[in-house]
């Protein structure tokens, strides 16, 4: 097994598991700091990877609005001003 395989394999089972990373690193006896670099360096490279499209749905507004409401799977809805740039906010949809 190669080392990315096992990172890739400690970072899904620390996410299944539901508890700290902290608490991951010290039942398992891994640096937390350096399992920190691995999530980051993960996520970062399925942020990249992805190339999903994702439905949205453009609703006209009758007056101008102060702070966007972007609704996602659940309960997570992430508030942005209106005035945030269209370049920030398409790289960050790129991420989602």
């Amino acid at each position: 097994m190669s080392s990315s395989e096992a990172r890739r394999i400690h970072i899904e089972a620390w996410q299944a598991g539901g508890i700290s990373q902290a608490a991951y690193c010290r039942e398992h006896g891994l640096n937390a700091k350096t399992f920190g670099n691995w999530v980051r360096r993960h996520r970062a490279s399925e942020c990249s990877q992805s190339s999903a499209l994702v439905p949205i749905t453009i609703r006209p507004v009758s007056a101008p609005v102060e702070m966007l409401h972007l609704r996602g799977r659940g309960d997570h809805v992430l508030e942005l001003p209106s005035t945030v740039s269209p370049h920030w906010l398409g790289e960050l949809l790129k991420c989602l």
